[in-house]
């Protein structure tokens, strides 16, 4: 029996959380589930961000890694998504109750996650300034862009914020491995087809989630 050595971007929720030090999450759930149908253990280090944790990819400090990411780092090589969604914008209602699309951005300051494609979304548009930080919270964002599971799960805690546009992209959301590691690429494969075909990875994004779909699009609203 190995370890299998899981680098997680921490907090994503609902991908990766941190409780009281011991990340949880749907994406942990999957990982524990993961090593387990291969046979190994599983040992998780937390990154910051997106670039950390391809970094550490790079380098070999991990196996592999996850915590909401999108099939978009050239540094990196993927397994089938196990999620389909995509960006949505949330707004501070109360300051800006007219603001319903990111074609109502202009002047306003949106906060992205360093180094995910929010990021990279967002740096297109027009008249929006944008400051790379965590929360929406944080003084001086009006609005942030993020995964909408993101959104939706940060949301919740913060009065006053909305969930205003989804569907800015579509974004595979899928476990990272070294570009080079095709080995490790091709076990995490086989190891998620059977989850999929047991329904483990269906039940883990209802509780995650709150629906068992892999495209996000097909749940109910």
């Amino acid at each position: 029996m190995g370890t299998l050595r899981v680098g997680v971007v921490v907090p994503v929720p609902p991908f990766t959380d941190d409780d009281g030090g011991d990340p949880t999450g749907l994406d942990v759930d999957l990982m524990r589930a993961v090593a387990m149908s291969m046979g190994d253990q599983v040992q998780f280090l937390a990154y910051e961000d997106h670039d950390g944790v391809f970094r550490a990819l790079t380098s070999g400090d991990v196996d592999s890694a996850a915590g909401g990411l999108a099939v978009s780092d050239e540094r990196a090589a993927f397994a089938p998504p196990y999620v389909i969604t995509g960006q949505a914008l949330a707004v501070d209602a109360r300051r800006h109750p007219h603001v319903h699309s990111v074609d109502e951005l202009e002047g306003l300051t949106v906060a992205v996650r360093r180094g995910s494609t929010a990021e990279q979304y967002v740096t297109q548009l027009r008249g929006a300034a944008v400051r790379v930080c965590d929360r929406l919270d944080t003084e001086g964002c009006d609005g942030m862009v993020a995964l909408a599971p993101v959104l939706t799960a940060v949301s919740a805690h913060l009065p006053g914020v909305e969930v205003v546009q989804k569907g800015l992209t579509v974004e595979h959301i899928a476990i990272a491995v070294a570009r080079h590691d095709q080995q490790m690429l091709s076990r995490i494969t086989v190891a998620q087809a059977e989850l999929e075909e047991a329904g483990t990875l269906q039940t883990l994004r209802r509780k995650w989630l709150g629906n068992p779909y892999a495209d996000q699009s097909l749940a109910v609203h």
